[in-house]
C-alpha cells in the first residue's frame, strides 16, 4: 500500500469513528452502519480497509436493511469503487457526492481567542444552535444526540460567542495523530463574518496541542462557501470523494452527508 493509500485509509476510518453508529454489523468485509434517522452516514454499507468483491455483500445488506425496515443505502468512496459496477447492475444510482480535505499541522498558528470556547462536551446553547440550523426536526436532533454519545475517542466541542448568543459551533474528534472536524454550523444571518473560521481554527489549536499532526474534514461537493472557507484554513489537499447509491427517487436531505 503506498503512502497516498495509507493516508487515505487512516482518515476514511477516523470519519467513520468521527461520525459512529451504535448499530452496526461486519458483512464481508464491508461495515453496515444502521442507526435510524435521517444521517446517511449512519445507515449506509462502506467498504472497509482491503475489502474485496462486494458480490456476496450487497445482496446480504439488504436483506438485513429490509430485515431492519430500513432502505438499502451504500456509501462508495472513490478509495473502494469496486462497489460501483454490482450497485449499477443492481438499479442503484448515485446522490450526495462529497469531497475529503486535510492538511498537516506544518505551521500551524493559533492565538488565543476570548469569544471562543472549546470544551469537553457540548453546552445546552451549543446543541440548541445545533438544532436550530438544522431545521429542529426531532429525528435529526436525536440523530445527532446518537452520534455524539457513541464517540469512544477525545472529542471537543468549538464555540463562539457573539451579542445575544452563539455565532458558530464546531466539533472535533481525535483519532491518535489526526484529528476529525464535524458539524461546522453558523446561523444564516451571522454568515460571512469569520465566526466558523474562528470555531475550526480553535478546534485544530485543541486537536495539536493533544498529540494530532494534521486534520480532515468531510463536505459536500455543491457547498461552495464551505470549501471557499476551509481552503483559507490551509486544506489545500482533497484526498477522495465519495458519493451514496440508492435505488428510489429520493434526494439527499441537505446536510446529512
Amino acid at each position: 500500500m503506498s503512502t497516498g493509500d495509507a493516508l487515505n485509509w487512516q482518515v476514511e476510518e477516523a470519519c467513520l469513528n468521527a461520525w459512529p453508529s451504535p448499530r452496526h454489523v461486519l458483512v464481508h468485509g464491508y461495515l453496515l452502519r444502521a442507526a435510524g434517522g435521517p444521517s446517511k452516514r449512519i445507515n449506509s454499507c462502506n467498504p472497509m480497509r482491503g475489502a474485496g468483491d462486494p458480490e456476496a455483500a450487497i445482496p446480504a445488506c439488504e436483506a438485513i436493511y429490509a430485515t431492519l425496515g430500513q432502505r438499502p443505502i451504500f456509501r462508495v468512496p472513490d478509495i473502494a469503487a469496486q462497489m460501483r459496477e454490482g450497485l449499477e447492475r443492481r438499479g442503484y444510482r448515485a446522490i450526495g457526492e462529497t469531497r475529503t480535505l486535510y492538511r498537516p499541522f506544518d505551521g500551524l498558528q493559533v492565538t488565543e481567542d476570548a469569544e471562543v470556547t472549546v470544551a469537553e462536551t457540548p453546552s445546552t446553547d451549543w446543541l440548541a444552535l445545533r438544532d436550530a440550523v438544522s431545521g429542529h426536526d426531532p429525528a435529526t436532533a436525536r440523530a445527532f444526540r446518537t452520534v455524539t454519545g457513541a464517540i469512544a475517542l477525545p472529542c471537543a466541542y468549538a464555540s463562539v460567542s457573539v451579542p445575544g448568543g452563539l455565532g458558530a459551533i464546531a466539533f472535533g474528534v481525535r483519532d491518535g495523530g489526526l484529528l476529525v472536524i464535524e458539524s461546522v454550523a453558523v446561523p444564516a444571518p451571522l454568515r460571512g463574518r469569520g465566526l466558523a473560521r474562528r470555531a475550526v481554527t480553535a478546534l485544530m489549536g485543541w486537536g495539536a496541542a493533544t498529540g494530532a499532526r494534521g486534520v480532515c474534514l468531510q463536505v459536500e461537493a455543491g457547498n461552495s462557501p464551505a470549501i471557499a472557507l476551509y481552503a483559507r484554513l490551509g486544506f489545500a489537499r482533497e484526498l477522495y470523494r465519495y458519493h451514496y447509491r440508492v435505488r428510489d427517487e429520493a434526494s439527499p436531505a441537505p446536510g446529512a452527508y
